[in-house]
């Protein structure tokens, strides 16, 4: 529909039709394999590690862990860096520069002036320039241990350079003050710069420690600066408008970490569409105005911190009132279960191991068939592991009792 000021209004139910196409959620829409699910999402949230085996067996037809581990860690097709909202996230690997120059390079410059003051603080060096010294000192010979033993844990890494085991000194004072070792920080640091890539998880799929390499095992020619942020900054709106769209400036601003005036000006670059979504100024690419071709009807368990609830900052049209149920105090989503473009309700592990669903609003015989069909799929596909969430939202929670 055309309104009367030439700007096209984009329904509801169209945005709905749209996650199930492009999300790779409908039954004719599936992913080839790890590599496309993670495309179509632009990336896939890694924080948590159990999610991004999760978010491709959603997606990906006879999906297994050891594909998406072999796409990660054997063709390195994909790879593990910090992006957007200073968040961990699995990329196609050739996209990860763009990732890099668009969102991590201006985390790695606040980080290192953040780690820079720690160190101070710490009395590890007596001022701002002699800790930005002992900082580079400590990250070249970190580096260097790493590219002699080819991958390294963290452990490994401090006995090679014994700085790293220098300990900061957070919160002095207070009763959660903490004196860490420096180790992690260093190593995030070296990351943000792209330089250092996590590898391999030490020990199963859900595990959160992994060993690093250095970037140029999976880049040749590493994460350098062969884009500028401007460039990087509209390559990835038009990635996220492919995605995501239609959707806000706010959204966008949101799901990348940038400033308003970085948004404007990467929706400038792609020149983007202003739609009207129901009262609300959205944006598509040019030529994406158009309705989205049928979807059969279709359910999914997402996994927590799936990037399809994660997408856009403004939620209603496709979370409802289900909010506080599936959502932590800090705006992490738990499981969810959706159905044709929205969330009709969540899902849980008792230590049994089978997956456990509670429905949040009436959806018809029809589509709870449906549910209680993909909810024996993925418990013969978890196969008695159980997934706990790292960040844990209350219906998951009563969910997961028992």
């Amino acid at each position: 529909m055309r309104l009367g000021d030439g700007m096209v209004r984009i329904g509801v139910e169209e945005r709905r039709k749209r996650i199930g196409r492009r999300h790779r959620l409908g039954p004719d829409c599936r992913a080839a394999d790890p590599v496309e699910a993670a495309a179509s999402l632009v990336a896939l949230h890694a924080t948590d590690p159990a999610t991004v085996h999760l978010s491709v067996a959603a997606r990906v037809p006879g999906s297994e862990v050891a594909g998406t581990e072999r796409a990660l860690y054997d063709d390195r097709t994909l790879i593990r860096m910090l992006g957007m909202r200073r968040t961990v996230f699995v990329v196609p690997t050739p996209f990860a520069p763009v990732v890099q120059a668009a969102c991590t390079d201006d985390i790695a410059v606040k980080q290192r002036k953040l780690l820079v003051k720690h160190l101070t603080e710490a009395g590890i060096a007596a001022d701002v320039e002699a800790a930005g010294q002992w900082l580079r000192a400590v990250e070249e010979s970190t580096a260097t241990a790493l590219t002699l033993r080819g991958s390294a844990t963290a452990q490994e890494l401090s006995a090679d350079e014994p700085r790293l085991r220098s300990r900061l000194s957070m919160a002095e004072g207070k009763a959660y003050a903490a004196q860490p070792y420096v180790t992690s920080r260093v190593l995030f640091q070296l990351a943000a710069e792209g330089r250092i890539v996590r590898g391999r998880p030490l020990g199963t799929w859900l595990s959160g420690q992994h060993q690093w390499s250095p970037a140029e095992n999976w880049l040749p020619d590493g994460l350098g600066d062969k884009l500028t942020a401007d460039e990087a900054r509209v390559t990835l709106a038009r990635a996220w408008l492919s995605s995501f769209g239609p959707g806000t400036a706010a959204d966008l601003q949101w799901w990348a970490g940038w400033t308003a005036g970085q948004t404007k000006k990467a929706l400038a670059g792609v020149e983007a569409v202003a739609v009207d979504l129901d009262g609300q100024t959205g944006y598509v690419l040019p030529g994406d105005e158009a309705p989205a071709d049928a979807v059969e009807p279709w359910v999914a368990f997402l996994p927590a911190l799936d990037p399809t609830p994660m997408g856009w900052k403004e939620r209603d049209w496709y979370l409802g009132e289900h909010k506080a149920k599936l959502f932590d105090n800090t705006g992490n989503v738990g499981p969810t279960v959706w159905a044709d473009g929205r969330i009709i309700g969540g899902w849980g592990q008792p230590e049994s191991g089978e997956v456990r669903f509670q429905l949040l609003e009436d959806v018809g015989h029809e589509t709870v068939n449906l549910v209680e069909a993909e909810a024996a799929r993925w418990t013969t596909w978890l196969a008695g592991v159980r997934v706990t969430p790292r960040f844990r939202a209350p219906l998951e929670k009563h969910l997961s009792q028992g």
